[in-house]
């Protein structure tokens, strides 16, 4: 039915795993909603990442823990049901102690997803990039790891830990917790806000799984090309809340000219046209199923 996925949860597990053993930098841009999941398929990107900063954003909430692990596998089932990319989620800290880390795994994974990751972080967790974090203890985290893979049902699911430790503990400590995740069962690692090139280098040097980049803006770390991130061996160049920033800067402009100019005629070059917004939905897909759907023909020039 063309308002759902070609292809299983399980077909699309695999062939992450199998894109992350490639050797080749899988670039991952954050969706806003299910409907820019669809727009980064395609466009050509090859995973699709769901940030917990951007769905706290999108309900009105700061990015400290106040999402649940029922609200982001909601948003996770109707992501997985528009796009043929692996979709990578945001788990925070698994939203309680390690058995509420186990039930979020199985529900991210009944949601369809390709993989998910967990932090060590305390609550209230913050974003990654803002001072004043605070970490688990390393024993804590291994449980909450242990846990995760203890409740995986699809080996194939893959279960990627992140560390916050580098502006906390130091570039070693950070080094030294990761290799702890790998030894209880982490699959990937998430490095999160490295200082620069030879920070990223020496995760890799020291780290045998594969490795994500995240480059968002306005952090910590500097925004690394796709070309210097393969170089260095990294296996995910992450763009989190990149489309969020870009969206909001253009509804807060357009919002500003509707309301100085009383029209939105000075904005229309601006929009997506009607045309392109029901090619993406896929309009003429459901003629197949019912020919009343896609009856019409669209006004010149929309």
């Amino acid at each position: 039915m063309p308002q759902h996925t070609r292809t299983t949860p399980a077909e699309r597990r695999r062939a992450f795993r199998e894109q992350l053993a490639s050797g080749r930098l899988l670039r991952m841009p954050g969706a806003i909603n299910p409907l820019t999941a669809r727009l980064i398929q395609d466009t050509g990107f090859d995973a699709v990442y769901l940030s917990g900063a951007v769905l706290a954003a999108d309900l009105g909430l700061p990015d400290i823990g106040l999402t649940t692990s029922t609200e982001i596998a909601a948003r996770a089932q109707q992501t997985t049901r528009v796009t043929d990319l692996p979709v990578l989620v945001d788990a925070d800290t698994g939203f309680g102690e390690p058995m509420n880390a186990a039930r979020t795994v199985q529900l991210l994974e009944d949601a369809g997803v390709a993989g998910l990751h967990l932090e060590d972080q305390v609550n209230p967790k913050r974003c990654g990039h803002l001072d004043g974090k605070a970490v688990t203890a390393r024993e804590e985290m291994v449980r909450r790891i242990r846990a995760a893979v203890a409740a995986r049902r699809d080996p194939d699911l893959l279960l990627m830990a992140r560390t916050d430790a580098r502006s906390i503990e130091g570039l070693d400590a950070a080094i030294d917790r990761a290799k702890a995740y790998v030894d209880a069962g982490a699959d990937a690692i998430f490095p999160e806000a490295l200082a620069g090139a030879a920070e990223y280098e020496a995760f890799r040097e020291a780290v045998d799984v594969p490795l994500l980049a995240n480059m968002t803006e306005f952090g910590k770390s500097p925004l690394l090309d796709a070309r210097t991130l393969e170089s260095l061996g990294y296996n995910i160049a992450l763009y989190p809340v990149t489309l969020l920033r870009i969206a909001m800067g253009a509804v807060e402009d357009g919002l500003r000219t509707l309301a100085a100019e009383g029209t939105q005629e000075s904005l229309l070059h601006r929009m997506q046209t009607r045309s392109r917004l029901y090619e993406l939905l896929g309009y003429e897909e459901y003629t197949a199923f019912d020919s009343a759907v896609f009856d019409f023909t669209l006004p010149p020039g929309t």
